[in-house]
């Protein structure tokens, strides 16, 4: 008889985008490439396409919760990431419903522009979330937001992710993508500082890649990978997604 294969289990908790380019769909398709079973919690359905997002319709948190519990109460969840949450009943939902590893990548607002969490549950992500998080995964301008200042420069960079990770007492990842120059992310566990640096690739104007790096480090962190090495790998995946990247149409997308 074959010997069956087992797979580690990865958990996504976040919105539908039913242009296929991040959200749950590219969540997916990244756990599928890096060898991880993945399930999922869908918790909005958002109406869009490469170009921007047009309506957004949240589900009731009681089916969010109970999606995370029929996943957990079946399947040996190793780690989980979490993406558009939207409103502050759903944070409460899904902070007291993960007890594994835990990746909050604190979707403020879209590429396009488009606003994906309500003002009011950024204070609650903050205190209800961040908390129970393994690592927290802010793009440059979500941790604007989160600092109440511009960052500008690497060096910059590097203090925000050290004041973050003490402000709340866990890691943070802050990625520096949008900085001029080289793309650098770096990382802060307590007193460590790790930093994540690949050259920049022009010409390639797509969306999804806070997903697809959050949903690969999430990945990695099931596969057990310690976090440091995890975001490494993560790093080195996305940058090839979108050095890869296809053209669909009009627009570029990311090769997972």
């Amino acid at each position: 008889m074959k010997k069956r294969v087992t797979m580690p289990v990865a958990l996504t908790i976040a919105g539908s985008d039913s242009g296929g380019g991040a959200g749950i769909q590219a969540d997916l398709k990244t756990f599928q490439a890096l060898g991880v079973f993945g399930t999922s919690a869908i918790t909005a359905i958002t109406c869009q396409n490469p170009a921007g997002i047009s309506a957004v319709q949240s589900v009731n948190p009681r089916i969010v919760a109970e999606q995370i519990a029929q996943v957990c109460k079946a399947l040996p969840v190793r780690a989980a990431k979490t993406g558009m949450l939207y409103d502050t009943k759903i944070i409460r939902a899904v902070a007291g419903s993960v007890q594994c590893r835990l990746v909050v990548d604190p979707v403020l607002v879209a590429t396009s522009g488009a606003r994906l969490l309500k003002p009011e549950a950024i204070r609650v992500l903050q205190t209800i979330l961040f908390p129970a998080a393994t690592v927290v995964t802010p793009n440059l301008a979500e941790a604007e937001v989160l600092l109440g200042c511009r960052i500008r420069t690497v060096a910059e960079l590097r203090m925000a992710a050290r004041t973050l990770a003490k402000r709340f007492g866990v890691a943070f990842l802050v990625k520096g993508g949008h900085l001029a120059g080289d793309a650098v992310d770096v990382l802060c566990t307590g007193n460590r500082i790790y930093e994540f640096d690949m050259p920049h690739i022009a010409g390639v104007k797509t969306h999804g890649t806070g997903c697809v790096f959050s949903a690969a480090l999430t990945a990695h962190l099931a596969l057990g990978c310690e976090l440091a090495e995890a975001a490494g790998r993560a790093k080195l995946f996305v940058t090839h997604a979108i050095r890869d990247a296809v053209k669909i149409g009009r627009y570029h997308a990311l090769k997972i």
